[in-house]
């Protein structure tokens, strides 16, 4: 394996990292939008919150994507082709999600003001919930040929593991938006996000217990990476009991970054677990390792010039757009 391969494996993982932090307040809000507020102001502000930035941050996904389709088109190719029907229904949910905030904004109902609500809710849960289960599933290993072809069944993709992996992120995202909604508003909003975290996070907790247990069981994990997998593992609990205790503290950007960190452990745990594959093989068959699904040394080369040319100018950007927006909103008034 060369350093270039290595480079971008991690380059992939830090993309998807960004994705899940910036991305993952966004589903937790978006989940929150009908469950949550009490009253069409109060969800028009919850939108508020994430209006600036929600279409800005799925970015990431695109960008990750494309990397790992110009870096290692054998991993693109096998993951894309074998979870293709996962990947169509995330499409559709980000699709629903997306429309949902502008049709929503236009309709001049309260039925259909309704209707795209509820878009945007099932749309946000449904997303975070298939990626947490394409990722968990992932890393169970699949059937795969010597070409890198995945024959999976309906189990491969749909068992306990991945169930419990695409709730557990979902709760995550859910915990995460809320945190963002108790640093964007002032008033009775912040105060319920607040009850609605004491609440979420024991469930959180217990989730990941069972989540480490499922891990040890039905990966490889601990056989090849036992160390950095405890490690990891264990960072992301007390990352998840640091933020339950900041948030019960009123510390609103300490919870908010360390359940943004929460999320980012997990994606870290996979890269790790993955190392040195990109492809789990069902028993460890037929794995697609860094060295054999990367492009030419040359297309890498090139492409890690344009990447530190443009990432800066990038990065500047979503700082800046940040800053801009980064106003708390109040909580509308209650209607007596």
């Amino acid at each position: 394996m060369t350093s270039l391969q290595f480079i971008w494996f991690l380059l992939i993982g830090v993309l998807f990292s960004g994705f899940f932090f910036l991305e993952g307040f966004d589903f937790g809000v978006g989940m929150l939008i009908r469950s949550f507020a009490k009253n069409e102001a109060e969800r028009n502000t919850i939108i508020q919150t994430i209006g600036p930035h929600w279409d800005g941050n799925e970015v990431w996904l695109i960008t990750a994507g494309g990397a790992m389709f110009a870096s290692f088109p054998m991993w693109y190719a096998s993951l894309f082709s074998g979870y293709y029907i996962v990947l169509f229904l995330i499409l559709v949910a980000l699709i629903f999600r997306g429309v949902a905030f502008e049709f929503r904004a236009n309709m001049q109902t309260e039925t259909w003001k309704k209707f795209w609500e509820w878009a945007a809710t099932i749309g946000s849960f449904c997303a975070a919930f298939l990626f947490g289960m394409m990722f968990v599933s992932m890393i169970q290993g699949v059937p795969l040929d010597k070409q890198g072809n995945i024959y999976g069944t309906f189990t491969t993709y749909v068992n306990w593991f991945s169930i419990v992996g695409g709730v557990a992120v979902s709760i995550l995202c859910l915990l995460h938006g809320l945190n963002f909604i108790r640093l964007k508003v002032s008033g009775d909003l912040r105060a319920r996000a607040q009850q609605w975290t004491k609440v979420l996070y024991p469930v959180l907790v217990a989730g990941e217990v069972v989540f480490a247990i499922l891990l040890y069981f039905t990966t490889d994990f601990f056989k090849y990476h036992f160390a950095t997998t405890l490690s990891i593992l264990a960072v992301l609990v007390v990352l998840t009991l640091l933020a339950w205790y900041l948030a019960f503290k009123e510390s609103d950007w300490g919870s908010f970054i360390c359940s943004g960190l929460s999320l980012i452990s997990v994606v870290v745990l996979i890269f790790n677990g993955l190392f040195p594959r990109v492809m789990i093989g069902k028993g460890n068959v037929n794995s697609i390792l860094i060295q054999n699904a990367s492009n030419s040394p040359y297309t890498l080369h090139l492409m890690t010039i344009l990447t530190f040319c443009i990432l800066p100018i990038v990065l500047i950007y979503f700082i800046w757009s940040y800053w801009v927006f980064y106003k708390r909103l109040s909580s509308p008034k209650q209607e007596a």
